[in-house]
Parts: C-alpha cells; structure tokens; sequence
C-alpha cells in the first residue's frame, strides 16, 4: 500500500501502446508504487475500454512501471478525511474496475515482475492469464491494517482453494512467484517473463477474435455472477472499515512506518 497521496507529479498515471494487434496497458505511477489512487483507477478503467473498442486490438497486456507492479490503496489519499461517502466511491470504483477487466471481450494477460499487495492482487486474478518473473512478490495484507481483502476478494477468491485464502488472507503473508503459481494466483512463474510473453501472445495470435471472445465470455460467466451478486456487500464492508478507529491507527502506523498498537512485540 502507498504511504502518501497522488499529487507529486502531472501526466498519466497509466500507459498505452498499441502495436501488432497488442495493446500494452502499464501502470505509470512509479512514485507511489502504483498505488490505487481514483485518478489511476479511473485511467486504467478508460485504457481497457478503449482497448476493447479498437478493432486492431485481439490481446490486452496488462503490466507496470517501476520495481511494484501495484502497492494497492492509495493510503495518503484513504486517510485524507473524505469521509464515508468517498471511501464508498473508493470501493465501488474499484469493484467496476475488476469487472471492467474479468468482463473485457478482449484476453487479458497480466505481465508481472514486481511487488504485489494487496488492492494489487486483484488486477492480478482479474486477468485470465497471468505471468509472474522471479521478481514478483504477492501479499494480501489488509488483516495488518485493521482491514480486510473485501473488493478484491471478488476476483481473489475465486483462483484460491480454500486452506489457501484461509493463510494467506488471514496472515498477510508474502509469497514468491513460484508460490502464486502453485496456489492459482497467477498462471506461470516464468524465469523470463517476456520470453514467456510473447509465446503466449503467439499461441494467442492463432486464435481468432470470435473464438476468443465466446470462450472468454464462457470461462468469466461464474466470476462475473459472483461480483454482480457479491458487489454490495464487500464494497459496504471496504468502505466502513476504511473509516474505522482500527483501520485508522493501522493506516497511521503504516504512514509513520511504526507497528500499529495492536501488533504482537517482536512481529515484523
């Protein structure tokens, strides 16, 4: 999670380049480790739409900037006082988010090598593929700060057994790409991850764009069911916690990089 607001820098907070049927949509915000600030979430939002209605496009690459692929909320801007209604809007913009992602007719493929936490990882198992390089790290870690995965538990849990979400959810543990790969959070730990990229984008390429969009529309039915049926209750959930006395000092203690009053002495 990032520990200050969006507003260090102008320019776009997402990237776009589209070339040989590839639109390669990167998260540009390397100053707050690509923290979900509104204004990231709603370009990135805009990206995927309009990648999808670009006839030239058959795949999306949906990848980073930077050493963190996505640090998850945008901490600065959750704890700048805008009262409920805002920390609503947060969570509901971000349920349209995955569902923009999950529901998109195009293939999406994340390309990862770089750190992952938590609002993170739903951008992760929102895609249908997703590559991790040994450089990548995953953490849930909402529990630490007196919150919890609600949103993104939308597209997370739906990749994981049970024992699985279970450890990780509740613990807010790290794990290596060779760990994400063998739970389902991503598809492959690849020691070159665009070496694996472009033979994934190969085998792609044979498909075509009807068969590509009927077979996602077939694979995404029960996720997208589940965020329609689901959408409420967790955003409701993200958006009262976020203005909770707990979540406050965890999110306090995060900024003045301190361990929150609650942590065990000694814990990490």
């Amino acid at each position: 999670m990032a520990d200050r607001p969006d507003t260090s820098r102008s320019g776009p907070r997402v990237a776009v380049e589209t070339a040989d049927g590839v639109a390669r949509i990167a998260l540009d915000s390397p100053h707050n480790r690509n923290a979900l600030s509104e204004r990231l979430v709603r370009e990135l939002h805009e990206a995927i739409a309009a990648a999808e209605a670009d006839e030239s496009v058959r795949v999306i690459v949906l990848t980073h900037t930077g050493s963190t692929f996505c640090a998850g909320a945008d901490l600065g801007e959750a704890s700048s006082g805008s009262g409920s209604d805002g920390a609503r809007a947060r969570a509901d913009q971000l349920v349209d988010l995955l569902d923009r992602i999950v529901g998109c007719a195009l293939p999406v493929v994340g390309r990862i090598d770089g750190h992952v936490r938590a609002g993170g990882m739903g951008l992760v198992t929102a895609c249908d593929i997703a590559l991790a390089g040994p450089r990548s790290t995953f953490a849930l870690t909402e529990s630490r700060l007196g919150l919890a995965a609600s949103v993104v538990s939308l597209t997370v849990l739906p990749r994981l057994s049970d024992r699985d979400a279970y450890r990780l959810l509740l613990t807010g543990e790290t794990v290596d790409a060779t760990e994400a790969a063998r739970i389902g959070l991503v598809t492959e730990a690849a020691a070159d991850v665009d070496d694996a990229l472009a033979a994934l984008l190969a085998a792609l390429r044979r498909c075509s764009p009807q068969g590509l969009r009927e077979t996602k529309a077939l694979l995404t039915h029960g996720m997208r069911a589940g965020i329609a049926a689901n959408r409420d209750r967790v955003a409701a959930q993200s958006a009262r916690l976020f203005e909770s006395e707990e979540a406050r000092e965890g999110m306090t203690a995060f900024l003045e990089r301190r361990p929150p009053r609650w942590a065990a002495e000694g814990s990490p």
